[in-house]
């Protein structure tokens, strides 16, 4: 885990919203269909999860998938702006047991307003074998926007190549999985909306 993780420290605000919601891991676990064992992870920060299972968490604990990546200070704007060097980097160097889980990393580009509806991530997709892809589904929706390298998207029994320009957009309750095509990772804007 990269100090950026780190100091994001996702886990901790996870367990003190669960804390504060009078919930036990038992009762988050089943809030969101994933087990405790993982959860325990997520919390301690041992393992950064997908953004699909923020999504299930955040929408569990009754919070905006935004929340967990804001920092400590007071927001008293409606706009955001965050310059590169201030991206907050939720997955850092690849793990070769995460990059073989999960397959991308992710940096947060607006992580300064609360309660926003769309959070927008730069995602750097890796090359995994196909028969390794995980599939998440989540409410709302998706859009891809690929800056470099050639990624492969499959969901809803579609299969769709796109290169550096490409654009997709989707209804994310689809089970869907990415990965980069070639050996190469690929890099790309993507805006999930959600409508919770």
């Amino acid at each position: 885990m990269t100090d950026e993780a780190r100091a994001l420290n996702l886990g901790k605000k996870i367990r003190e919203i669960r804390l504060k919601r009078g919930l036990t891991l038992q009762d988050l676990s089943e809030l969101t269909g994933l087990s405790k064992p993982t959860l325990s992870q997520i919390e301690n920060n041992v393992t950064i999860p997908p953004i699909a299972t923020l999504l299930k968490i955040s929408r569990a604990l009754g919070k905006h998938i935004g929340n967990f990546f804001q920092d400590d200070t007071p927001v008293t704007d409606r706009i955001s702006v965050v310059r590169f060097e201030e991206r907050q980097e939720v997955m850092g160097r690849m793990e070769q047991v995460e990059a073989r889980r999960i397959g991308y990393r992710y940096e947060s580009l607006a992580y300064h307003l609360s309660d926003k509806r769309m959070e927008p991530f730069i995602v750097e997709i890796e090359p995994i074998d196909e028969n390794a892809s995980i599939f998440y589904k989540h409410k709302g929706e998706e859009f891809l926007f690929v800056m470099e390298g050639e990624l492969e998207f499959r969901g809803a029994d579609k299969v769709i190549a796109l290169r550096p320009g490409d654009s997709l957009y989707f209804d994310s309750e689809i089970p869907h999985a990415l990965r980069g095509l070639g050996g190469k990772r690929a890099k790309a804007l993507a805006v999930i909306y959600s409508p919770e």
